[in-house]
């Protein structure tokens, strides 16, 4: 995680986690994907997430 500067704090130390709530492609799909976010470990702010699996949307 370089060169990235927190938009709140200006903090550059970020670090990554996951939900515990994946992300589904239908409501009753048992399949699903785990959210990553990076954030800032100084304030919280989140910098972004994404998706860890993609293969299971695609068709």
């Amino acid at each position: 995680m370089t060169n990235k500067q927190c938009k709140s704090c200006g903090n550059t130390q970020f670090t990554e986690a996951t939900d515990y709530i994946p992300v589904k492609p239908s409501k009753g799909s048992f399949k699903g994907a785990n959210k990553i976010y990076t954030f800032c470990v100084n304030c919280g702010e989140v910098d972004s997430f994404r998706i860890e699996n993609t293969t299971i949307y695609k068709k």
